[in-house]
């Protein structure tokens, strides 16, 4: 059970320290106390993993349209909808929430390419007779 436990725990640590770090790089980004961007952290992990996926169903025409730039603007409104629900966390707009979003992105990719660590969600496991039906 543990094992399970240890990438959601990393994920959550690199979404909190990039959080933090963009929180000092841009002056739209501010949180009240380490409780708020912790919770913000957990909260924002949660928006993208069901909210953010039904967005992108819901989008996906103007999705295709733009050639997935649209997909920026679904994480700008992921970030917004997490300062809107956390007390403690504040965003002055769209375009800081905009770029916030990117860096974020690329932070995490970053910390988490160095981190490393197995994602079970990443790894293919063929079945064990060989048939897949």
């Amino acid at each position: 059970m543990l094992q399970n436990l240890t990438p959601f725990l990393v994920h959550w640590a690199i979404t909190g320290l990039s959080l933090w770090i963009a929180s000092y790089l841009f002056r739209g980004l501010k949180f009240d106390s380490t409780g708020a961007l912790v919770v913000s952290a957990l909260l924002l992990g949660f928006a993208n993993a069901v909210v953010k996926p039904l967005l992108i169903v819901l989008t996906l025409p103007l999705t295709l349209l733009t050639f997935g730039l649209f997909l920026l603007v679904i994480n700008a409104l992921m970030i917004l909808l997490v300062s809107a629900l956390v007390r403690g966390f504040k965003v002055s707009g769209f375009w800081t929430a905009f770029f916030a979003s990117i860096f974020i992105s690329l932070l995490s990719i970053a910390i988490g390419s160095m981190v490393g660590g197995s994602d079970p969600a990443t790894n293919i496991q063929m079945p064990s007779n060989g048939t897949w039906l």
